[in-house]
C-alpha cells in the first residue's frame, strides 16, 4: 500500500544544544486544492483522460480541485488505498495498465458473452455480442509456480461462496473455468503486487458481483498473454 501525506522532518543543531526542525525533501507537494500532488500526476492525468470514464483533467502535472476529485473517483473505483487524490505508484500502475488494455484483443464471440482476461496487463472485462459490456478492471492472477494459463475455457461451476480445501479460505462469487481455477472476489488487498493467486483470477468485490450476476454455466472465458514473472 502506498501512502501520501507530508514528508518527514529532521533535527539540525542551532547553537549550544538547541535544535530546529527542517523538512526533509519529498516528492509530494501540496496543491492549492488541498490535495497532495504525487510524482506521477501528469501521467495519471493523461491515462485517466484516455479511459474517458471519470471526467476530463488538464494534463499539466498540476493538481487542482477538479483533478483531485477525478483521481479520488478513480481510486475508489479500483480499490486503491488511501483514496486521497495522490498520484502515487499504485495509482500510476493501475491507470497505465487499464489504458494499455485493448478490449478487442481477446477476439470475443460475435454472439453472447465473453469474459476476457489480459494476463500481461492484469486486467479483465466482459464483452457481449462482440462489443464491450463491462469496462476493463484490475485483476490478480497466479503467482510464480501457480501461473494462470492462457486459453479459451467455459464456466463449468458457480457457487456464491466456495470453500477452498487446500487454502482454508472462503472464495466469494466463485465461477470455475479450468481445473481448480476460476473467478472469485479477492481475499486480500489486490494491489499488493508481490502477491499472486494459486491460479485463480481475483476480482475486486464490486467486479466479482458483476461477473457473478452476468455469468452462467457454459459462458466463454478467454485469457490472453502471461503475467510478468510467471
Amino acid at each position: 500500500m502506498v501512502g501520501g501525506g507530508l514528508g518527514a522532518v529532521a533535527l539540525s543543531p542551532a547553537g549550544a544544544g538547541a535544535a530546529v526542525r527542517t523538512p526533509v525533501a519529498t516528492v509530494v507537494t501540496k496543491a492549492a486544492a488541498g490535495c497532495s500532488t504525487g510524482k506521477y500526476q501528469k501521467q495519471v492525468e493523461g491515462y485517466i483522460n484516455k479511459l474517458g470514464m471519470f471526467g476530463k483533467t488538464k494534463v499539466d502535472g498540476k493538481q487542482s480541485a477538479a483533478d483531485c476529485k477525478i483521481i479520488v473517483k478513480f481510486q475508489k473505483r479500483y480499490g486503491i488505498l488511501p483514496a486521497a487524490g495522490l498520484a502515487g505508484p499504485t495509482t500510476f500502475d493501475v491507470a497505465k495498465r487499464l489504458a494499455a488494455t485493448s478490449v478487442a484483443a481477446c477476439k470475443p464471440k460475435k454472439s453472447g458473452y465473453t469474459f476476457c482476461v489480459n494476463l500481461t496487463q492484469q486486467t479483465s472485462w466482459i464483452m457481449k455480442n462482440g462489443k464491450q459490456f463491462a469496462a476493463p478492471t484490475v485483476v490478480r492472477s497466479g503467482m510464480k509456480n501457480y501461473r494462470t494459463p492462457s486459453g479459451t475455457y467455459k464456466i463449468n461451476k458457480r457457487t456464491k461462496k466456495e470453500w477452498s480445501d487446500p487454502y482454508d479460505v472462503w472464495l466469494p462469487y466463485w465461477q470455475r473455468f479450468q481445473g481448480g481455477k476460476g473467478f472469485h472476489q479477492t481475499t486480500t488487498y489486490i494491489h499488493d503486487k508481490w502477491r499472486g493467486s494459486h491460479g485463480c483470477v481475483n476480482l475486486l468485490p464490486n467486479d466479482a458481483r458483476t461477473y457473478w450476476n452476468v455469468g452462467k454455466i457454459g459462458m466463454t472465458v478467454k485469457l490472453i498473454g502471461r503475467r510478468p514473472g510467471t
